[in-house]
């Protein structure tokens, strides 16, 4: 009788490295936020999908969750009006793209103007 042979799912999801330096405590996750001068930005103006309402939408984000939420936080105070951070953008209620780009422009990032 021929040996069944094992697959990935056989062991449990476990895998086995050769790598010396590997370290099981580092997930690989924790990916480090660029510096605001090493991010290209774009500004979007949208009412697409939002029932008529206007919005401006920051896109090309690199990093961490927490520091686009926060970046999000502080463009939606300096503004004065509601938002979100969904799916790697951040979204202001209004069209307040020139007071956007200019707070991003003064903290470092790069931003680009895109679309009418």
């Amino acid at each position: 009788m021929a040996k069944k042979k094992l697959g990935l799912e056989d062991l449990g999801g476990f895998v086995f490295s050769t790598n010396n330096d590997f370290d099981p405590g580092n997930d690989g996750d924790q990916e480090s936020t660029p510096l605001p001068k090493d991010q290209q930005l774009e500004a979007h103006f949208s009412a697409k999908g939002r029932g008529g309402k206007i919005a401006t939408v920051i896109k090309g984000f690199e990093g961490k969750e927490e520091d686009l939420i926060s970046l999000g936080k502080k463009l939606k105070k300096k503004c004065g009006v509601g938002g979100s951070v969904k799916d790697g953008e951040i979204i202001i209620q209004g069209d307040v793209r020139e007071k956007v780009m200019q707070l991003l422009k003064d903290e470092g990032y790069r931003v680009k103007r895109v679309g009418g």
